[in-house]
């Protein structure tokens, strides 16, 4: 183990994280929600990844996600990893630069145990839930986080025993209500939370 592992493993007793470091977790966009979702899952001891996002970093950016002001205009997969590796250089990461559609997601995500939906648009959101949800996979959606304030309606509700949604259900990013760090990371950090929650849970069960 390298010495974020053995930090990590104080906490976590190094059969849970040896348990952990065999989940493979696919972050479909990485954005504020994806980018900030699987940090919080490095620091957690998940080390197998599937990324995919088709954008770049724009300044625009640097309020909510998981980058750096000279990392503007590169690709956000690549940054992402590189971002990720600085924490631990150990990470299996398997990046892609395209965007998620219907017709690729199960190419992009099949071998995942779990999906972390983290996307802006609506028929992306609808293709993944649709393409996972029957597979047993665990999938963590996130809907309404927008704007500033009212932290605690920001939930997580469980929708069936593989399916979670994060956020107040009601409040999207726009100009009245932009995404701004601290209602997004929450999010992000519940919807890790999920993660290592139910796989902490597997363990547990499979002693």
């Amino acid at each position: 183990m390298n010495s974020t592992e053995q930090g990590i493993a104080k906490y976590l007793g190094e059969d849970r994280l040896r348990y952990l470091q065999a989940v493979h977790i696919g972050i479909a966009g990485a954005g504020g929600l994806g980018s900030n979702c699987a940090m919080y899952l490095v620091r957690s001891g998940f080390k197998q990844f599937v990324i995919a996002d088709f954008d770049r970093i724009e300044e625009s950016n640097l309020n909510r996600q998981f980058y750096f002001m000279e990392q503007v205009c590169t690709n956000k997969v690549d940054a992402l990893c590189e971002n990720l590796k600085s924490i631990n250089p150990d990470l299996d990461i398997t990046a892609h630069a395209t965007a998620v559609s219907r017709e690729n997601v199960h190419e992009l995500f099949g071998e995942c145990d779990v999906i972390i939906e983290a996307f802006d648009g609506a028929a992306a959101k609808k293709a993944l839930v649709e393409t996972f949800l029957p597979t047993g996979k665990l999938l963590v959606t996130a809907s309404g986080m927008g704007g500033t304030g009212n932290t605690d309606e920001i939930k997580t509700r469980k929708v069936r025993d593989n399916f979670y949604i994060v956020g107040d259900m009601k409040t999207e990013c726009n100009a009245e209500t932009p995404p701004f760090s601290p209602r997004v990371a929450i999010c992000a950090a519940k919807q890790a939370d999920i993660v290592l929650n139910h796989y902490l849970n597997k363990f547990q069960e499979a002693k």
